[in-house]
């Protein structure tokens, strides 16, 4: 790992080629180009890359130079195409951005490929919609980047990739790859499977019925747009670790059903109600260890709930005279109610700021729910 503090290698002279102009590709090229860095651009879709170019993720070069290689392709061919880039490159460093880890380097190594140019990496940000034109700049600002160095991989590479990382804007964390994959499983692709599962259970429901969802439903179920077959890919690469939480989890899900059988009916039996609270506050334990804002430890913020009339700039007005106030907002969800003319806009504030912000909304005109 390179020693905390050290000087970055990354400068305005170095070159970036990507390979691959999705959303995650293009999101990386616009972040680079932003900083000032050469970026090259490359697709198995010339129209791809031609509109990643457009929107001002990087120039199209029939003969990069690159100094570092970025492998933005799906999980099912990253590994081949980092192959290819090793071959092709071989005075660059490579890595590639696939959500899994592990499964990538044992093909690379069956392969015979350059290990000590190889540094895998994971930035932990993404949008539930994809292509080119999704792409953002910031999306990696302030999130988390995992990069995953092998015992063969050059302190050279490790340093460069960090450092191209750091510049997108992210916080890098190093993690073998094995250590990675097990950790995504828990904190990225087995919540992905149970919220896919809880949305799926809507698809039967009657049209009554769904339109009683709130935001706890819209919570839960978010990430459930995500694109089928790209989360095929990630979860047969990483499927050992994926079912381990899995198996876990069902066994928590086990005693929960037997529990409310103990206690459905005429039935009673002792001991049922606590699994049910147990459960409950297990989760608030592990929620609670979620990182908050800019990654700091998970803070305990105090809701300010506003009715916002269902009108045309509402919304920015309201955000409008709480910027006024000098609040900063901490979080924000906004939910809709069945069949009246209004959201209830829930804003999240340190505990200190919630009372006077309550009171110059009131003060304002807005109304303000208990």
């Amino acid at each position: 790992m390179p020693p905390a503090g050290c000087e970055s290698v990354v400068s305005r002279n170095t070159a970036v080629h990507i390979i691959g102009t999705g959303m995650i590709g293009t999101s990386i090229g616009l972040a680079l180009s932003r900083a000032g860095l050469a970026v090259t651009l490359d697709d198995l879709s010339p129209t791809s890359a031609a509109l990643a170019r457009d929107l001002g993720a990087g120039r199209l070069s029939p003969d990069p130079r690159p100094d570092l290689v970025i492998v933005a392709t799906p999980p099912d061919v990253a590994a081949a195409t980092a192959a290819r880039a090793l071959a092709d490159f071989p005075d660059a460093y490579v890595t590639d951005v696939a959500s899994v880890k592990g499964a990538i380097v044992a093909d690379l190594e069956r392969c015979g490929a350059d290990l000590t140019r190889y540094c895998g990496s994971h930035p932990m940000a993404g949008r539930e919609r994809s292509g080119a034109v999704s792409g953002r700049s910031d999306l990696f600002d302030g999130r988390a980047w995992v990069v995953t160095p092998t015992a063969h991989t050059r302190p050279e590479a490790l340093q460069l990739v960090s450092d191209i990382a750091r510049t997108t804007g992210a916080a890098v964390r190093v993690l073998d790859p094995g250590a990675h994959d097990a950790a995504v499983a828990s904190v990225s692709h087995v919540p992905q499977v149970a919220a896919s599962l809880v949305a799926a259970r809507l698809s039967a429901l009657p049209d009554d019925a769904v339109a009683l969802a709130g935001q706890g439903l819209r919570d839960v179920t978010r990430i459930a747009g995500s694109e089928p077959g790209l989360w095929t890919q990630i979860l047969v690469g990483n499927a050992d670790a994926v079912r381990a939480v899995l198996i876990g989890l069902r066994s928590d899900l086990d005693e929960v059903i037997g529990a409310l059988s103990a206690v459905s009916g005429d039935s009673d039996a002792p001991g049922a109600r606590a699994v049910l609270a147990q459960t409950i506050a297990a989760g608030n334990e592990g929620y609670a260890r979620i990182p908050g804002k800019h990654g700091n430890a998970p803070t305990a913020y105090t809701t300010v709930r506003v009715l916002i009339p269902d009108e045309p700039g509402q919304l920015g007005r309201l955000f409008a005279e709480i910027g006024e106030t000098g609040t900063n907002i901490e979080e924000f969800h906004l939910d809709h109610s069945l069949g009246t003319a209004f959201g209830l806009a829930e804003i999240e504030v340190v505990p200190a700021a919630a009372a006077p912000l309550a009171e110059a909304l009131t003060a304002r005109g807005w109304r303000l729910h208990a």
